[in-house]
């Protein structure tokens, strides 16, 4: 496979967003719809050290133009 016909990814960050201590997650669901819609993937998630998610990773496919 030639390095041209190979998928081409982007990648995009999300942090969920927090309740009003700062400390809990509120709950993303809408905004992780609206990325699905927009052909977005959750392909990982950063944690802090002592715990919590601080970033979701997603990627979708470049589509040839």
């Amino acid at each position: 496979m030639s390095a041209d016909s190979r998928p081409k990814w982007e990648y995009k960050t999300f942090e969920p967003p927090k309740g009003l201590t700062k400390r809990e997650t509120v709950d993303p669901t809408d905004e992780l719809n609206e990325l699905g819609t927009e052909g977005w993937e959750l392909v990982e998630s950063i944690s802090y050290d002592g715990g919590g998610t601080k970033l979701l990773v997603f990627k979708r496919r470049v589509l040839d133009e």
